[in-house]
């Protein structure tokens, strides 16, 4: 069959949940028997999400192929249970780049490089090479933002040429919000059929309509939204709030969303599976039991309110290492500046079962981090350190294991004595020469592991890949002061230069890895590590 695309558009605000739902849209399809991929445009100059403030826009999701992308293309991988890799993301940036190199190569044979159609066609050419490396007869494609937002309009204009040029293999579908307001009591369409008004303006007619509220749509807001958005009744999906993101698949399915999609491209299911997605549903449903996990991060605070999303892969390999043990994971945020504020506060971490300290850069609470993770060593409570974690876990262990006085990161401070944590001597000169946008260490590496090790005993194996991203390491200067005082090198690289993970063997579970394992988690099959660090907290 014929490459069909699916656009995926927001209406009324941002984070409306378009990224779930273009997962979910994907995996409802591939439940059909489609071979399915998904991309993800975002309008911002930035040519990759590495340079984009976590707090504001969310985690930087690193691929294999070592693109720092947009944290949908982490709920694409963890839906569709495949990889997905950097043809599969673009942004604004990376569009203009493109187009400007042409032009510099002469590949545009002399003419007048315009905006329209010369930036609308290079999105499409983009989007057309991606569902050919996937081989996939559904590409999904969410457009970052909402309609009416100046940043969309060449990415709109891009959807209108295609469907223009391929009318049978085109469809557009918008994600959009429909208020309750508390003190009217009922359930307004009027904000959304605004939305659906300026897509209408650009040549585009949205197919469905994914209702996002806090409550299920009703049959008399269903026929507002046919009479006014030109869709018919039953395509205007209800999509609810949800406690879990992984019953939206199952939610969309029951209302027939499959299949109605299959009919309006002519196509029929090849088979009808989400049998072990619901299987999974239904497994978490009746769990009862839970289990306290602290994380320490930096990323949380804006203004009033605490944001999660810069540590969304950390949360979601928890949660499918929790329901893997059978428990549901208990998630708690944990402001480390508070103990360099009033150190007594860290007998606090007596009442969590494990603490993963994740990634991040800067020195904003690393002393109140190293604290925790002094108190999870001493008192034998399970440690998960995630990079900035484990390097943060080699400093603790140096001071107040092995003795060594002025420790710390050259990051932290590039003026230490001792930094058993130093930068990796390939970025000394892209830093010195500030040549900083996606330069780290990027994307996945192997790693040769230790037999006697916790991580070998989860893995089942000796050799891994797992996903990196930093410009700092374990400094090998120091490799036997803390070898001798009992620090296990689990992980190595292959030619054992860079240390990739580290153990305190006589601990319950103290494990800190130089990469991410949280990319590769998936609801059905979820990390090893994760797993074995959750079991450990059960216990």
């Amino acid at each position: 069959m014929t490459h069909k695309f699916i656009f995926v558009v927001g209406g009324v605000m941002s984070g409306v949940g378009k990224g779930v739902a273009s997962a979910s849209i994907g995996k409802v399809l591939q439940s059909k028997g489609y071979k399915v991929t998904a991309i993800k445009i975002d309008p911002y100059i930035n040519v990759d999400a590495g340079t984009m403030n976590p707090t504001e826009h969310g985690e930087v999701f690193v691929t294999d192929d070592g693109d720092e992308t947009d944290q949908d293309i982490g709920n694409y991988e963890r839906f569709l249970d495949q990889d997905i890799n950097s043809p599969n993301y673009m942004t604004t940036g990376r569009v203009y780049l493109s187009v400007i190199q042409r032009e510099r190569n002469l590949e545009y044979d002399g003419k007048c490089v315009e905006v329209v159609p010369h930036v609308p066609e290079e999105v499409i050419n983009r989007i057309k090479k991606a569902a050919d490396l996937a081989g996939a007869d559904f590409t999904i494609i969410e457009v970052g933002g909402t309609v009416g937002e100046y940043q969309n309009i060449l990415f709109l204009e891009a959807i209108r040429i295609l469907r223009t040029e391929i009318p049978d293999d085109v469809m557009t579908i918008m994600v959009s919000y429909l208020p309750i307001p508390s003190k009217v009591g009922e359930m307004k369409t009027k904000p959304t059929q605004n939305a659906v008004r300026t897509l209408n303006s650009t040549g585009i007619f949205p197919s469905f309509i994914l209702c996002r509220s806090a409550m299920p749509i009703d049959e008399i807001r269903r026929k507002k939204l046919a009479t006014f958005c030109n869709i018919p009744k039953d395509n205007a999906i209800s999509a609810p709030d949800v406690d879990n993101i992984y019953k939206i698949p199952i939610n969309f399915d029951n209302q027939g969303l499959g299949d109605k999609i299959l009919q309006s491209f002519n196509l029929s299911p090849q088979q009808k599976d989400l049998q072990d997605w619901r299987n999974l549903f239904n497994k978490i449903e009746k769990l009862d039991k839970k289990v306290k996990i602290g994380i320490a991060g930096k990323y949380f605070a804006t203004g009033d309110f605490t944001l999660a999303d810069s540590y969304i892969s950390v949360i979601e390999a928890i949660k499918h290492a929790g329901w893997a043990n059978n428990v549901l994971p208990e998630l708690i945020w944990l402001n480390t500046e508070e103990y360099e504020q009033n150190p007594g506060k860290i007998e606090e971490l007596n009442k969590f079962s494990g603490i993963i300290v994740p990634g991040g850069f800067g020195s904003r609470g690393v002393e109140g981090k190293i604290m925790a993770i002094q108190y999870c060593r001493e008192n034998n409570i399970p440690y998960l350190g995630l990079c900035y974690g484990m390097q943060l876990a080699t400093i603790e262990f140096a001071r107040n294991v092995v003795g060594i006085e002025d420790v710390n990161s050259e990051e932290v401070n590039p003026n230490c004595k001792n930094p058993v944590i130093h930068i990796m001597p390939d970025q000394k000169k892209k830093v010195a020469d500030k040549d900083m946008g996606g330069t780290m260490r990027l994307g996945a590496y192997p790693c040769v592991l230790n037999e006697t090790s916790k991580s070998f005993e989860a893995y089942g194996q000796k050799e891994i890949s797992e996903r990196h991203r930093h410009r700092y390491e374990f400094n090998n200067d120091y490799r036997q002061q803390m070898t001798e005082k009992g620090l296990l090198l689990a992980g190595l690289s292959p030619d054992e230069n860079l240390v990739e993970i580290i153990e305190i063997p006589d601990h319950k579970f103290f494990v800190g890895t130089q990469f991410h394992p949280e990319f590769k988690s998936r609801p059905l099959k979820p990390h090893p590590l994760f797993r074995e660090f959750i079991k450990a907290a059960i216990n």
